[in-house]
């Protein structure tokens, strides 16, 4: 069986509604929900022992891409993230999962919000299953790190795309 992943909130390679946007509060200009979108996963890999999320952007015109959301050691039988779990205040997390640094600054679901006019881009959801059933990363781990640890640990993933035009 092979790793899957798909939405309630969103089609893959469709356009992100509103409600997934960022918010005002982060003053990059964009006015939406910033809720984080459901997802659901199945068909892991023998050996996984928890699960990552991670939301990146590849077109951010950073040199870098950039990190919209990360989440570790998510426990193996957990095969869904409820729509705004990644509010840090929300308590939708299952029990034992860490939200790590964002590239906003601190954890938690930063929604998209490319600059005005620029072209759509690409905001990959991706499941991680991970052979190990913590990774050694706090809350203010950087998302480079993370990705360090995930690219050693990951034994398959799979990922959902969403578009974002401002």
């Amino acid at each position: 069986m092979t790793l899957g992943v798909s939405s309630n909130s969103f089609e893959d390679s469709a356009f992100l509604e509103p409600i997934h946007v960022l918010s005002e509060d982060y003053g990059f200009g964009c006015a939406g929900g910033n809720k984080s979108p459901h997802l659901r996963w199945s068909g892991a890999p023998e050996g996984t022992r928890s699960f990552a999320v991670t939301c990146y952007d590849p077109d951010a015109p950073t040199g870098s891409g950039f990190w919209h959301w990360v989440v570790v050691n998510i426990p193996a039988d957990v095969s869904e993230l409820a729509l705004g779990a990644g509010d840090p205040k929300a308590g939708l997390l299952p029990d034992g999962a860490l939200q790590t640094r964002t590239d906003f600054g601190a954890p938690g679901y930063g929604g998209p919000c490319p600059p005005e006019g620029d072209h759509a881009h690409r905001y990959f959801f991706t499941v991680h299953a991970v052979g190990t059933e913590a990774l050694p990363v706090e809350a203010d781990t950087s998302p480079a790190v993370v990705g360090f640890m995930l690219n050693f640990n990951t034994l398959e993933k799979a990922a959902i795309l969403g578009l974002f035009k401002h």
